[in-house]
């Protein structure tokens, strides 16, 4: 095991030598005879350590690098790669786009983004902090997030492991609109999965830290207590009788209520009508005191970005206001099929932040666990029951029965149910308890029932 850090990747010297290649690129594209077309070269590193039971497990260095071209004729759209950054190679590549260009059928909505969309110019974000870690520094942070979670209580009898990965790269993009830029980002975590019980009686949860600063994670001993509070939580779980009961997400779970309104209002699902908010724009999707928020340039934050994966620049906008849908996730391609205009989104959205005008600072967990009263905290779902052309939303879960806004014991074996477009407008109350996981950030949320099926 080496206790040398990884070297990290030559950003400034590679960027002046990428903006190189994504032009060679560009001008060998045009020299074909192609229309329009669009370059990207990137390389990136990683290092992946897990331990289990306080010994060193597995150790996963990577190193990857790409050149993606795609090359238009007329209508007619083409793409290749390569890892291999000769001249030759290059060529090599944007012959091979050229020729699937040639042969492909026209796709009246195939294109560059507009001129006017791109984003010429654009603020630092302040996206890369690379961690200069040793394998040795990275697995003894992992043992100590492994080993306070074991020290937590003698319940905790194993665990599936803890781990820490940093990654770090850089990219720059380019197309024939007049468009090139790029910039490198870094992303860090470690987590921890403790086990408590022994035989039929095994429980297990845990619990990790992210962001794209080393600085910013959580203390690996804080981390490793939590994860372990949380397993021993889970003990003596049981079923609950079917019925229909106040809901209360878990802020990390209700992030996933956040990511099902991207997925149902994201410009792929719509131009497919595979969407149960198929033409809501303008009308009312959530309660009427829920508001979503895009925030593309706040310094730091793992979901900013400049511009999305085509070039165009992205905005901060209102998407949700008194519950009515104000806009959509389109990409080029996709807004064109729904004759509209790109938001920005090619690639996903970029901090989205779920609020509730009924929130108060003191609406912490333990005050919206007294305002559900009695009911059902969901801390984890299984499976994957959403369908996104109807709505309709069914998921094992495991969690907590609470009663007189105490929690009273865990349930196990249950699965919720109930429809999107219900659960949405449904939403009785938004904690002050925010996290952020990746582009998203919500409290916990409370919603007015779902069908429980249990014993």
């Amino acid at each position: 095991m080496s206790d040398q850090p990884i070297p990290s990747l030559p950003v400034e010297q590679n960027q002046a030598r990428f903006r190189e290649l994504v032009a060679q690129a560009l001008d060998y594209a045009r020299s074909l005879g192609a229309t329009d077309a669009a370059a990207e070269v990137s390389e990136s590193r990683g290092l992946s350590v897990s331990v289990r039971n306080q010994d060193l497990e597995t150790v996963e260095q990577t190193r990857d690098r790409s050149l993606d071209v795609t090359v238009f004729s007329g209508q007619r759209r083409g793409s290749a790669s390569t890892s291999d950054f000769s001249e030759q190679a290059l060529r090599q590549t944007v012959e091979a786009a050229w020729h699937i260009a040639r042969y492909t059928a026209e796709d009246p909505a195939a294109g560059l983004p507009d001129a006017d969309q791109l984003a010429l110019d654009y603020p630092g974000l302040d996206l890369y902090h690379p961690w200069a870690i040793s394998t040795e520094q990275a697995a003894d942070i992992a043992i100590r997030a492994e080993a306070a979670a074991r020290a937590v209580s003698p319940l905790i009898t194993n665990t599936d492991g803890a781990s820490l990965d940093t990654y770090e790269g850089h990219f720059v993009l380019g197309n024939t609109r007049g468009f090139m830029g790029g910039y490198p980002t870094t992303r860090h975590s470690f987590s921890v999965a403790p086990i408590a019980g022994r035989g039929d009686a095994m429980q297990r949860d845990y619990w990790y830290s992210s962001n794209c600063a080393p600085g910013a994670l959580a203390d690996p001993v804080e981390v490793g207590r939590y994860a372990a509070e949380r397993t021993l939580a889970r003990l003596s779980a049981r079923r609950i009788k079917t019925g229909r009961f106040p809901v209360l997400f878990e802020a990390p779970l209700a992030i996933g209520l956040l990511g099902a309104l991207v997925q149902a209002a994201s410009g792929g699902a719509l131009y497919r009508k595979a969407s149960f908010l198929l033409d809501a724009l303008g009308k009312p999707v959530m309660a009427d005191h829920i508001h979503i928020s895009e925030n593309p340039h706040i310094p730091g934050a793992v979901g900013s970005a400049p511009f999305d994966s085509e070039g165009v620049r992205t905005r901060a906008r209102d998407v949700v206001v008194q519950g009515v849908l104000n806009g959509y996730f389109l990409s080029t391609y996709t807004a064109r099929k729904l004759n509209m205009t790109t938001t920005g989104n090619a690639g996903g959205s970029h901090n989205l932040v779920l609020s509730s005008s009924l929130t108060r600072p003191d609406d912490t967990f333990q005050a919206m666990l007294k305002k559900m009263g009695t009911g059902f905290l969901v801390t984890e779902l299984i499976g994957q029951g959403v369908n996104y052309v109807t709505g309709d939303y069914s998921r094992g879960a495991f969690g907590y029965w609470v009663r007189n806004g105490e929690i009273q014991h865990a349930v196990q074996e249950v699965t919720i149910a109930g429809n999107l477009a219900d659960m949405f407008r449904q939403i009785v109350a938004v904690g002050a308890d925010t996290i952020t996981r990746g582009s998203k950030t919500t409290g916990s949320i409370l919603l007015q029932e779902m069908a429980i099926a249990g014993q």
